[in-house]
């Protein structure tokens, strides 16, 4: 998984040293987590917990003491929220926006929290911040109980790896500190939580804002005898994932060229480990290699171990590159193109199957496809319900494919290797956090089949340089008008064409797909598909779609070699487009007789930098054709 994204790193009064697993208990580092609804009390706990236990800085101290004046209730008090949240919008509207990373160290423990928003539009970087947690403290406002957002973060811890969470009930002072009440949450938390797979969950409930049972036990609640927050976080055995006893996941990040006679791997040992000499393996390819060197700052090193950053060199010139990862012979990663996940979805846009994005697993970065959305979580009662689409935070389960193998573990074995995260291809945004399942049994079972006869044979034969023409513009631009007038120009010079048009493509191969915005980008990348496979004969293709969205159209472009796409704009301003209505089809969008209509109640978004932009409105079909003809032969795809 990716750094958590805008994190704020504070300060600690604990040195790095202090960072470390203490002697005496054998326990390490704990990476938890502050999450739960907005205004539960995040910030305020994570204060009190540092201020109680005697962590914060004298000045640090004092600047929360002024900047608390005129914000709590009795007069010399300290909002100890203001210890954590540290920028200014934070503490102006007393919400978390970002999540803000804290280091402290006790007696018996080090710990680093990440204190997460509440809010529904900042999941995100809650989810980001679980990917590198071991516990979670969930809290819960004891007024309130269960809310939606307490049950999302609750899924996204699951989801995320964590397997320890503490059920924070705070405002327990505000609740009369009623037993009763404190009971009742925990029972519907232990119900809602059975099938999330957490292998514990500790109830406790505390007043933040007093500093009841977070550091010290409370006197207003002597029913409650198990331990505060801080001692439980003292001694809580979370495990680790990553250990020297697991398999070895070398991920390459970086290949080291630093002259011509040196060639390392510079990488990060993310399980296991490796030493000079072991036999290992390169993933996706499936390549054999043997260890010759392992290269630290200071030197040559005897082993590297989990956690290592280091550069390895390779005793034969096996071809390995970033993104790649390296194992031993006998524990080999699964390498497919086709797998299942669970999908966070981070964007307000929603997720489209069928659309392209690009996933970024590790250090690799390769073109991938939402083929079906198996179903999507319902975060209140944790069904599976049937979906078409993910919104903003919602949660479902995906078949994905990928445009080359990836090497993978499932997320459950090894958070680093069974995590990615999926961007916009056009906006270059962080659009969905993944965990990977397993791998489809279909990827296992298909293989590129060798053919006889080369797309470039096929080609010489025809006497001419396949490309795919993609007309592109509102319903009644002329788009067919004009690909229909270059084919019979193509076809008068000898050429060998095809016609591909929205109409009659729906008609046939795509007649079971509508017009939602769904449908749309599954219509254009199957006949991005189509229309790739008659390259492939030779052919000169011609589509005649609408085509409304440019991540179709640039994952149509980036199927096929380079120059052998050409964008043609048909630039019709909306009024002409509407003036002529050839279908009638405007007339029935505007009365509301036709839902999803490109350019009334659907968008479109016109291409940036087309290879040609044509108006119909200012000159005719006949000229056009012959520029686009023109346009053809000046790129050396048509003949004269």
């Amino acid at each position: 998984m990716t750094p958590p994204l805008n994190s704020t790193l504070n300060s600690s009064v604990t040195s790095a040293a202090a960072l470390v697993a203490d002697p005496a208990t054998g326990r390490g580092l704990l990476r938890f987590l502050t999450c739960g609804s907005v205004d539960d009390g995040k910030s305020t706990l994570i204060g009190r917990l540092l201020h109680d236990a005697g962590l914060v800085p004298d000045d640090q101290l004092e600047q929360a003491r002024r900047d608390s004046r005129g914000r709590v209730e009795t007069e010399g008090d300290i909002d100890v929220s203001l210890l954590v949240d540290g920028l200014e919008a934070e503490r102006e509207q007393g919400i978390t926006i970002d999540v803000a990373h804290r280091f402290f160290a006790t007696g018996q423990r080090s710990f680093i929290v990440a204190d997460t928003p509440g809010h529904e539009q900042y999941t995100r970087n809650m989810a980001t911040a679980a990917s590198t947690a071991s516990l979670a403290v969930l809290l819960a406002d004891a007024r309130k109980g269960l809310l939606t957002q307490t049950r999302r973060h609750a899924i996204v811890c699951s989801l995320m790896g964590i397997r320890h969470v503490v059920l924070a009930v705070n405002k327990m002072d505000l609740a009369g500190g009623d037993e009763a009440v404190f009971n009742a949450i925990a029972r519907d938390f232990q119900s809602f939580a059975e099938p999330l797979g957490f292998r514990s969950v500790t109830a406790i409930p505390l007043s933040a804002r007093r500093g009841d049972n977070v550091v010290h036990p409370s006197d207003a609640m002597p029913w409650y005898t198990g331990p505060t927050l801080l001692a439980h976080l003292e001694t809580a055995e979370v495990g680790d994932e990553r250990t020297a006893d697991g398999p070895l996941r070398f991920l390459v990040e970086w290949v080291n060229r630093p002259d011509p006679d040196f060639r390392g791997l510079s990488g990060t040992v993310l399980s296991g480990s490796l030493a000079p000499g072991d036999a290992v393996t390169v993933w996706p390819s499936g390549r054999p290699a043997r260890i010759a060197r392992v290269l630290t700052f200071e030197g040559d090193a005897a082993r590297a171990a989990t956690g290592d950053a280091v550069t390895v060199t390779l005793e034969d010139a096996v071809d390995a590159g970033r993104g790649d990862l390296l194992s031993h012979p006998g524990d080999a990663p699964e390498v497919a193109d086709q797998f299942a996940a669970h999908l966070l979805w981070m964007a307000e846009d929603p997720l489209m199957p069928g659309r392209s994005y690009l996933l970024r697993a590790g250090s690799r970065w390769v073109p991938a496809t939402v083929t079906t959305l198996r179903h999507a979580l319902n975060v209140e009662t944790l069904e599976h319900t049937a979906a078409q689409t993910l919104e903003l935070n919602a949660v479902g389960l995906c078949n994905l494919s990928t445009a080359a193998p990836l090497a993978f573990d499932p997320y459950t074995a090894n958070r680093d290797t069974g995590s990615f995260i999926l961007v916009d291809r056009y906006t270059n945004r962080t659009v969905g956090a993944g965990m990977i399942q397993h791998p489809l049994r279909r990827a296992a079972n298909l293989h590129p089949q060798e053919l006889a006869v080369s797309a470039a044979e096929r080609a010489d034969l025809k006497r001419q340089r396949p490309a795919v023409l993609w007309f592109t513009g509102l319903s009644g631009a002329g788009k067919s008008t004009v690909a229909n007038r270059v084919e019979r120009l193509l076809h008068a010079l000898g050429h060998h064409t095809m016609m591909l048009d929205g109409d009659n493509v729906r008609l046939g191969l795509n007649r079971d797909l509508g017009f939602t915005d769904a449908d749309r980008v599954e219509n254009v990348r199957r006949v991005g598909e189509v229309a790739k496979l008659m390259t492939d004969a030779g052919l000169i293709v011609l589509c005649a779609f609408i085509a409304p969205f440019r991540a179709e159209r640039e994952a149509v472009r980036a199927l096929l070699p380079e120059s052998a796409f050409l964008e043609v704009f048909v630039d019709t301003p909306l009024e002409e487009c509407v003036r002529r209505d050839p279908k009638g089809l405007y007339a029935k969008a505007r009365s509301g007789a036709l839902k999803n209509f490109t350019g009334v109640d659907s968008p479109y978004e016109p291409p940036i930098a087309p290879e040609l932009r044509l108006d119909t409105a200012a000159e005719d079909a006949d000229a056009l054709a012959r520029r686009v003809v023109e346009e053809l032969r000046r790129r050396g795809i048509a003949g004269a």
